[in-house]
């Protein structure tokens, strides 16, 4: 049914893939137990056993010791057991050994089904663990499909797995509104999540995601890579706009102007690979309130105040530069929010006086 050359397979695998015989066996014997029962019909109780040291695969059928019989084929009457061994007593599982017919070639597609998938599990698992110290990373990729509004990418290959290549997927949500994809284009992703779950197991990339901004910023701005600067907050609204505040402990650095770079280069790298996306570069303030003045670039304020009420304040701008301050369908001001992690009431200059004399 089952032969010495399968046993010697899972020894081979052992030694080759590393991956202990046991595994193999556990998964196989529970899918021979279904196998089997399919075959025959039963639907009572059967165990398999391998062992490789006989090379020997053993059926066994089993039945509880019960007082009281509700299902013959899976229970037996405690009288009866007591037949066979006088020390039986009610719950003990009787096995008896079976000894199938026409099952030999089912037995062995089973065998050859159940390792070949259980390999594939195990090979994907080594690769998704080589990849799970990558998330939050930023990865060079290659457009390899597109399927439905799902693009897959290439993302490295898997030193565990023969040097195949490791596939991400940049889902709708992770794709910047507006950008094209074409096969065997070549752009940057954010690993965003591996998930190592068997047969689930999928590496998320991003382009939307908040990481992916501070990683391109890392990537063009030496000074954030050596911890002279620092990346504080990000608030993004993919393929529009994203305000990042820095902070740098050195008065000495100018921690805008090296996010800039000369003539703008390093702001402009990254903005050319969002696809011409807005950036306010700000620099953070441990005084909440002067954050928030600066967080509604490219509007001036006039003054913040703080209101009643658990973070909440009040910044007032120009009457010509209200517009500005909120940004289109609020965009700015939400950025701001997001941003400070405060709640902002934005009014204009006018409107501020006049609730002043009204409170």
């Amino acid at each position: 049914m089952i032969k010495k050359e399968f046993f010697s397979a899972l020894e081979d695998l052992e030694r080759e893939k590393g991956i202990p015989q046991q595994v193999f066996i556990e998964a196989l014997e529970n899918a021979l137990v279904f196998a089997y029962k399919k075959h025959t019909g039963l639907s009572g109780g059967v165990t398999v056993k391998l062992n490789p040291e006989k090379n020997m695969i053993r059926y066994f059928s089993t039945k509880e010791v019960a007082e009281e019989i509700t299902d013959e084929e899976k229970q037996i009457p405690l009288e009866e057991a007591q037949q066979i061994k006088k020390s039986y007593k009610v719950g003990d599982v009787i096995e008896t050994e079976i000894f199938p017919k026409d099952f030999g070639r089912i037995a062995a597609q089973t065998a050859k089904q159940v390792i070949m998938q259980k390999l594939r599990e195990i090979e994907r698992e080594h690769t998704m663990s080589e990849f799970e110290d990558k998330e939050g990373e930023l990865l060079t990729c290659v457009v390899r499909r597109i399927e439905d509004k799902n693009v897959y990418v290439d993302i490295g290959t898997s030193v565990s797995n023969n040097g195949s290549q490791i596939e991400g997927v940049l889902l709708p949500g992770d794709q910047i509104p507006g950008e094209k994809y074409e096969l065997n284009q070549k752009l940057k992703v954010y690993v965003k999540k591996v998930r190592n779950a068997g047969r689930n197991a999928q590496i998320v990339v991003s382009r939307t995601a908040v990481g992916f901004v501070k990683c391109l910023f890392e990537n063009e701005v030496p000074e954030i890579r050596q911890g002279v600067v620092t990346i504080k907050a990000v608030a993004r609204e993919a393929g529009h706009r994203t305000k990042i505040a820095i902070h740098s402990e050195d008065p000495m650095v100018d921690a805008v102007g090296a996010c800039v770079g000369a003539k703008g280069a390093r702001v402009n790298a990254v903005v050319e690979e969002l696809g011409g996306e807005k950036i306010d570069i700000i620099l953070w303030s441990e005084n909440p309130l002067e954050f928030i003045a600066k967080a509604l670039s490219p509007a001036k304020v006039i003054k913040v105040m703080e209101l009643d009420g658990e973070k909440m304040a009040r910044a007032v701008v120009p009457d010509d530069k209200l517009s500005l301050a909120i940004g289109r369908d609020g965009q700015n001001a939400r950025l701001a929010v997001r941003l400070t992690g405060w709640k902002i009431d934005v009014k204009s200059e006018s409107a501020a006086l006049a609730a002043e004399e009204t409170e």
